[in-house]
Protein backbone atom coordinates (compact mmCIF):
# COMPACT_ATOMS: atom_id res chain seq x y z
CA UNK A 1 0.00 0.00 0.00
CA UNK A 2 1.51 3.13 -1.12
CA UNK A 3 0.84 6.72 -0.05
CA UNK A 4 -0.64 8.61 -3.69
CA UNK A 5 0.42 12.15 -5.03
CA UNK A 6 -1.60 14.51 -6.62
CA UNK A 7 -0.70 13.75 -10.03
CA UNK A 8 -2.09 10.33 -9.55
CA UNK A 9 -4.82 11.05 -7.67
CA UNK A 10 -6.06 14.14 -10.68
CA UNK A 11 -5.75 10.56 -13.22
CA UNK A 12 -8.34 8.55 -11.16
CA UNK A 13 -12.10 9.50 -11.40
CA UNK A 14 -13.17 8.18 -8.49
CA UNK A 15 -12.52 5.72 -5.81
CA UNK A 16 -13.90 3.11 -3.69
CA UNK A 17 -13.06 2.19 0.12
CA UNK A 18 -12.72 -1.46 0.83
CA UNK A 19 -16.04 -2.04 2.58
CA UNK A 20 -17.91 -0.86 -0.61
CA UNK A 21 -15.96 -2.98 -2.97
CA UNK A 22 -17.16 -5.76 -0.20
CA UNK A 23 -20.68 -4.93 -0.43
CA UNK A 24 -20.56 -4.35 -4.34
CA UNK A 25 -19.24 -7.97 -4.45
CA UNK A 26 -21.06 -9.77 -2.00
CA UNK A 27 -18.19 -10.48 -0.14
CA UNK A 28 -16.24 -9.87 3.03
CA UNK A 29 -13.97 -7.02 3.94
CA UNK A 30 -11.39 -9.65 4.84
CA UNK A 31 -12.05 -11.03 0.85
CA UNK A 32 -11.13 -8.19 -0.60
CA UNK A 33 -7.88 -7.05 1.61
CA UNK A 34 -6.85 -10.66 0.45
CA UNK A 35 -7.55 -9.06 -3.24
CA UNK A 36 -5.36 -6.65 -3.19
CA UNK A 37 -2.41 -8.81 -0.85
CA UNK A 38 -2.19 -10.90 -3.79
CA UNK A 39 -1.66 -8.23 -6.48
CA UNK A 40 -5.38 -8.55 -8.41
CA UNK A 41 -6.24 -5.19 -6.86
CA UNK A 42 -4.15 -1.98 -6.24
CA UNK A 43 -5.34 -0.34 -2.85
CA UNK A 44 -3.32 3.24 -1.57
CA UNK A 45 -4.31 5.15 1.22
CA UNK A 46 -6.03 8.94 0.69
CA UNK A 47 -8.26 11.13 2.26
CA UNK A 48 -8.22 12.85 5.38
CA UNK A 49 -8.49 8.95 7.59
CA UNK A 50 -6.07 7.35 5.47
CA UNK A 51 -8.12 4.52 4.51
CA UNK A 52 -7.67 2.07 1.59
CA UNK A 53 -8.80 2.96 -1.94
CA UNK A 54 -9.30 1.30 -4.89
CA UNK A 55 -9.95 2.77 -8.16
CA UNK A 56 -13.90 2.15 -8.95
CA UNK A 57 -13.14 2.02 -12.71
CA UNK A 58 -11.33 -1.46 -11.43
CA UNK A 59 -14.95 -2.65 -10.77
CA UNK A 60 -17.70 -4.10 -12.33
CA UNK A 61 -20.58 -2.95 -10.30
CA UNK A 62 -23.20 -4.79 -12.78
CA UNK A 63 -21.53 -8.10 -12.93
CA UNK A 64 -20.26 -7.44 -9.08
CA UNK A 65 -16.40 -8.38 -10.16
CA UNK A 66 -13.34 -7.49 -10.48
CA UNK A 67 -13.13 -6.46 -14.46
CA UNK A 68 -11.90 -9.09 -16.76
CA UNK A 69 -7.80 -8.93 -17.49
CA UNK A 70 -6.75 -6.26 -14.38
CA UNK A 71 -5.25 -9.02 -12.49
CA UNK A 72 -2.98 -9.79 -15.41
CA UNK A 73 -2.21 -6.75 -16.64
CA UNK A 74 -0.98 -5.72 -13.02
CA UNK A 75 0.70 -8.69 -12.86
CA UNK A 76 2.70 -7.65 -16.45
CA UNK A 77 2.86 -4.22 -15.20
CA UNK A 78 4.42 -5.38 -11.39
CA UNK A 79 7.47 -7.99 -13.46
CA UNK A 80 7.91 -4.73 -15.63
CA UNK A 81 8.85 -3.39 -12.21
CA UNK A 82 6.29 -0.86 -12.05
CA UNK A 83 5.47 0.03 -8.72
CA UNK A 84 1.83 0.80 -7.54
CA UNK A 85 1.54 4.44 -8.22
CA UNK A 86 3.27 3.96 -11.84
CA UNK A 87 0.90 1.56 -13.01
CA UNK A 88 -2.59 3.51 -11.55
CA UNK A 89 -0.33 6.39 -13.36
CA UNK A 90 -0.19 4.00 -17.02
CA UNK A 91 -3.60 2.32 -16.28
CA UNK A 92 -5.57 6.22 -15.97
CA UNK A 93 -3.34 8.10 -18.80
CA UNK A 94 -5.03 7.97 -21.77
CA UNK A 95 -3.45 6.39 -24.93
CA UNK A 96 -4.59 7.71 -28.01
CA UNK A 97 -3.73 4.53 -29.64
CA UNK A 98 -6.23 2.83 -27.98
CA UNK A 99 -7.98 4.96 -27.36
CA UNK A 100 -8.90 6.26 -24.04
CA UNK A 101 -6.95 5.15 -20.57
CA UNK A 102 -5.66 1.21 -20.36
CA UNK A 103 -8.25 0.95 -17.68
CA UNK A 104 -11.51 2.25 -19.56
CA UNK A 105 -9.78 -0.21 -22.20
CA UNK A 106 -10.51 -3.26 -19.91
CA UNK A 107 -13.91 -2.31 -18.83
CA UNK A 108 -14.89 -2.27 -22.05
CA UNK A 109 -13.31 -5.68 -22.99
CA UNK A 110 -10.54 -5.18 -24.73
CA UNK A 111 -8.06 -6.33 -22.21
CA UNK A 112 -5.96 -8.30 -25.19
CA UNK A 113 -5.16 -4.54 -26.31
CA UNK A 114 -3.76 -3.25 -22.77
CA UNK A 115 -2.02 -6.58 -22.39
CA UNK A 116 -0.23 -6.07 -25.70
CA UNK A 117 1.07 -2.23 -24.50
CA UNK A 118 1.91 -3.49 -21.06
CA UNK A 119 4.04 -6.28 -22.71
CA UNK A 120 5.36 -4.07 -25.10
CA UNK A 121 6.93 -1.74 -21.82
CA UNK A 122 8.81 -5.03 -21.25
CA UNK A 123 11.31 -4.92 -23.71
Amino acid sequence: MTEIDAKTDALVPSWLTLPDIAEMLGVEVTRVRQLVKEGQLIAVRRGENRALQVPAAFIDGENAKVIKGLSGTLTLLRDDGFSDEEMLEWLFTPDPTLPGTPAQALSENRGTEVKRRAQALAV
